[in-house]
């Protein structure tokens, strides 16, 4: 079956970095459209970053854009979102998701906070 599992996650300061990955596992990983998502307390989850099947395109929702990249391998089976300049709007559980599958892993805790 169909598994997601992010990584990744941690406090980190105002300012900092963090590299999220996602191991995915259960479908031909290389066919599919990857986006990963963040949840924050008492809001909606919402679309973080984008990446097509063979990582040549790439979106990302504005308060992210410049400051977050998302990029594959898809010889790993592995998605990744590279996090810098951090805000401590950015706390969320972050979440990884193929495209067309309403599947979700366990997520991964982000908190920017002194």
């Amino acid at each position: 079956q169909v598994q997601l599992v992010e990584s990744g996650g941690g406090l980190v300061q105002p300012g900092g970095s963090l590299r999220l990955s996602c191991a995915a596992s259960g479908f031909t990983f290389s066919s599919y459209p990857m986006s990963w998502y963040r949840q924050a307390p008492g809001k909606e989850r919402e679309l973080v970053a984008y990446i097509t099947s063979a990582g040549y395109n790439t979106n990302y929702a504005d308060s992210v854009k410049g400051r977050f990249t998302i990029s594959r391998d898809n010889g790993k089976n592995t998605v990744y979102l590279q996090m810098n300049t951090l805000k401590p709007e950015d706390t969320a559980v972050y979440y990884c998701k193929r495209t067309g599958l309403d599947v979700w892993g366990q997520g991964t805790q982000v908190t920017v906070s002194f």
